[in-house]
């Protein structure tokens, strides 16, 4: 682990023009720089509204003025997808961010405080020991739909994994002889957390959190297509989904579209998440 941390430190302003050097890497960033950039300048990129009413055009066929069709109400495909990107990628960094804040307070206390661990882990085992779509479903339920809600359920479904992740790390820094010295020296608790064993566990938190980002757009797009999640008057990708398998048979683009951004989506955050994983561990950097 103090490989760990002494590698990311020592390697990181190359970390962009390394991990550009990779082929699946570079397209996983390019392709998921393109997404956000969609997302963010949709205003720009459609002149239509995400909620125009066209009635007269309802169900077209992509065509020239609709190059993704439109859906049962005459709403334009391409507006939605690219509105529904702003929704569906905030829920799910805001995902990472919660489960990262829990994740984080878990890991520390189980991986440095020796009489904590075991009951702490215990927790962690539990929370892990359901899968995680039956979780988040059981946990909006209880609180409601709401993206507030999906955001708090999700981030608690994944938390465990991102506790396990510091606690690991934890449990051998807390070894290592600096910060052995900082215990001699008095200087407090807090303080050893925060700029000894926190700031030498980004690397893996960075990489296990690409991979929470593409799971929370899946878990997101579930859970609104079982009508639990975000309400449907809000585009996300899962929710157009929800709402166009009624014409799946006649109106296919409905579901297609929406579909495909959520697999390019998670697929170019897989492979960014690889190629940080094999630039980041040094046991893997030794083989690129």
């Amino acid at each position: 682990m103090a490989a760990l941390a002494s590698s990311a430190q020592g390697k990181s302003p190359n970390l962009l023009v390394r991990l550009l050097a990779r082929p699946t890497a570079a397209a996983g960033l390019i392709v998921i720089t393109l997404v956000v950039l969609a997302a963010i300048f949709a205003p720009l990129l459609t002149p239509h509204s995400p909620s125009q009413l066209s009635i007269v055009n309802r169900l077209t066929a992509p065509n020239s003025q609709f190059w993704l069709g439109t859906d049962e109400l005459g709403r334009d495909i391409l507006t939605r997808v690219l509105y529904a990107g702003q929704t569906s990628l905030s829920v799910a960094f805001s995902v990472v961010i919660v489960s990262s804040l829990i994740g984080i307070v878990l890991g520390l206390v189980a991986g440095f405080f020796r009489r904590a661990d075991a009951p702490v882990s215990r927790v962690i085992d539990a929370m892990m020991a359901f899968p995680d779509i039956l979780l988040a479903i059981a946990l909006v339920a209880a609180l409601g739909a709401s993206a507030f809600n999906v955001v708090l359920a999700l981030g608690i479904v994944y938390a465990p994994r991102m506790a396990r992740v510091v606690r690991a790390s934890t449990l051998v820094i807390r070894e290592l002889p600096y910060v052995e010295a900082a215990r001699a020296l008095a200087v407090p608790t807090p303080v050893i957390l925060v700029r000894h064993v926190l700031r030498n566990v980004t690397s893996p938190l960075l990489v296990q959190g690409t991979f929470i980002f593409a799971q929370a757009i899946l878990a997101e797009a579930g859970l609104s297509f079982l009508g639990v999640g975000i309400s449907p008057d809000i585009p996300t990708w899962g929710t157009m989904i929800s709402a166009g398998r009624q014409f799946m048979n006649s109106a296919s683009w409905l579901l297609f579209y929406p579909g495909l951004a959520i697999v390019i989506t998670v697929l170019a955050l897989q492979l960014l998440g690889d190629g940080l994983r094999d630039l980041l561990d040094p046991r893997l950097a030794k083989d690129i």
